[in-house]
């Protein structure tokens, strides 16, 4: 039920649906890619991109010592991370959003990445953006670099123009995203450190929990543009020399930098059932804490790990025996990674049964550590694994640790791909598939969320009773773009889509395509009697060639002026729309 004001009443412990979700990551540009990704055990570190970071010169690293020497020359102290593709960071629709091309030079590419990564996923939610247009739906996006902003302003004075206050300004990242929507909720920009991105989660949940926000957006970006950036990692010593993450591993000598993204839309879990959406997973609770005063302020505290594990399971009403699988922070640091542990053992690894040990692993290993968005990659990674009944294997791992005696704590690093049923070492079908999520800011701030499987969908009877044998009907695929190259362009996306998915039917994609995406300027429609005619419609459509069936146009009166109406209440006149 919700309130006068469109917004879900408070419940402190109502659970949160995952609706949509979207990530751009190394090697993987969308779920499908990453999820592949995961299953193949595959890993997308590779040397710079030329052009980056000065790739392809000295790096002036003293190889000995693993710290850089000289960096006059803009040159850094590895090559290797993970690393999206050129085009992704350096092009931009800004007609799509609205934006001019002057403006969108000035933009931080965070900021253009989060525009798309939130218009992805909300079509991945089945959510028309439009439809948002003054709700009070919340952005809460976790974000701690400034690469570009370092970038611009070597440039001097000159460099900046009447669009960089805002191009530049980390808090509109999130509020690019309210405005270009038209949204009414918080609009944040999240920095807690590597944390900042499950933080935004956390506080996500929270505000639809309070009855703040009826439906939030939230994530993480992170692009390492700049070779200042890597040059502090380096000195602060935790980038891993020979560019590997060994999470848990005896090998474990720091971390390889990550970029990309991810974001997810949340809503009430009730309001999901009610709306009939796909659901990835559920999110049960989640805590936020910090290690207030550990050693030193970078060196994580065991004790505060443990409080924040033990709060978020209770919050969540789970009991940690019931756990089973946490996505590590996992960072492969000497320091870092037996702290976890320890923690991980002394709360759920000890609630389990002695032989049935806690499945762990680490995202880093596959995509890097995307630092700001790291949380939001973890997270998307055990959505996938839940919604599909998947554990993915944790890469680099061969022996544990010595200060992480796996037995004792009863953990076990996930090393191979196999089914997640209810727990792979004794099976119950009746328990849900349950999970946990980690993420630690350098500075202490710790986050955990607490994930289960979705819950089953409710039989719902056929909506359209099955044509006659022998009787036909012409489907209908609608497509739109907003520029004339854009169509072929969707077009030609529909037809590989289609391609790729044989187990959807044609009616559905085509319900899909008609009530849950935008409809722009430019259209066409691709009329068949079966989904061989469609797909080969749409390939035609997206080639440039005419084929029977498919009819292209633009639409007329798109300035919003109404030219006729027809209210058919009788109060029409002679006359009536002359003026």
């Amino acid at each position: 039920m919700k309130g006068s004001d469109g917004t879900s009443p408070s419940t402190t412990d109502a659970p949160i649906a995952v609706v949509g979700l979207s990530c751009r990551l190394p090697g993987a540009p969308d779920p499908a890619t990453f999820r592949q990704l995961l299953r193949d055990g595959a890993d997308a570190i590779t040397e710079a991109p030329e052009g980056r970071w000065g790739a392809g010169a000295d790096t002036g690293t003293d190889t000995d010592s693993g710290t850089d020497t000289d960096t006059g020359t803009g040159t850094v102290a590895t090559r290797r991370g993970g690393f999206l593709d050129r085009d992704r960071i350096d092009h931009f629709d800004a007609a799509f959003f609205g934006i001019s091309p002057r403006e969108a030079a000035a933009m931080d590419p965070q900021q253009r990445l989060t525009l798309e990564l939130t218009w992805e996923a909300l079509e991945d939610a089945g959510i028309i953006p439009d439809r948002l247009r003054d709700s009070r739906t919340g952005v809460y996006i976790g974000v701690i670099a400034d690469d570009y902003a370092t970038l611009i302003r070597r440039g001097g004075p000159a460099a900046i123009d009447r669009h960089s206050f805002t191009g530049l300004h980390r808090g509109i990242i999130a509020n690019r995203v309210s405005h270009h929507l038209g949204l009414r909720g918080p609009s944040l920009t999240l920095d807690a450190g590597q944390a900042s991105s499950l933080a935004a989660i956390h506080l996500a949940c929270e505000s639809i929990r309070r009855g703040e926000t009826s439906i939030a957006i939230a994530g993480g970006v992170h692009l390492n543009l700049a070779p200042e950036s890597d040059v502090t990692a380096a000195r602060f010593g935790a980038l891993s020399p020979d560019g590997v993450t060994y999470a848990f591993d005896a090998r474990a000598n720091g971390f390889v930098r990550g970029e990309g993204g991810g974001v997810v839309v949340l809503k009430p879990l009730a309001d999901a059932l009610a709306d009939g959406d796909p659901v990835y997973c559920v999110i049960r609770g989640s805590a936020l804490n910090n290690d207030g005063g550990g050693d030193h302020l970078a060196t994580p505290h065991q004790a505060a790990q443990e409080d924040l594990l033990r709060r978020a399971y209770q919050q969540a009403g789970v009991d940690p025996a019931d756990v089973q699988y946490v996505e590590l922070h996992g960072t492969g640091t000497k320091v870092g990674d037996p702290v976890e542990a320890a923690a991980l053992g002394t709360v759920l690894g000890a609630a389990r049964p002695t032989g049935a040990p806690l499945r762990v692993g680490s995202a880093k290993t596959n995509v890097g550590h995307l630092e700001g968005a790291a949380g939001v990659v973890g997270f998307i990674k055990t959505a996938l694994g839940l919604k599909h009944g998947e554990l993915f294997p944790s890469l680099n791992f061969r022996t544990p640790n010595p200060d992480i005696p796996l037995d004792q704590l009863n953990l076990r690093v996930q090393t191979t791909s196999e089914p997640w049923t209810a727990d792979p070492d004794t099976p119950d079908t009746r328990k849900p598939l349950t999970a946990g999520v980690s993420s630690f800011g350098v500075g202490g701030t710790n986050c955990h969320v607490v994930l289960s499987g979705a819950p089953e969908p409710a039989v719902a009877p056929d909506a359209v009773e099955s044509a006659p044998e022998g009787v036909s009907g012409r489907i209908p695929w609608v497509v739109s773009g907003r520029s004339e190259a854009a169509l072929p362009a969707q077009a030609g996306w529909l037809a590989s889509y289609a391609e790729e998915r044989p187990e959807l039917s044609a009616e559905d994609i085509g319900l899909s395509l008609a009530t849950t995406r935008s409809a722009f300027e430019h259209r066409a429609v691709v009329l068949a009697d079966d989904r061989g005619g469609l797909v080969g419609g749409v390939a035609a459509l997206a080639e440039g060639r005419d084929a029977a069936g498919v009819v292209r146009g633009v639409v007329a009166g798109a300035d919003g002026r109404a030219v006729l109406v027809f209210p058919g209440q009788g109060s029409q006149w002679v006359g009536m729309a002359a003026g």
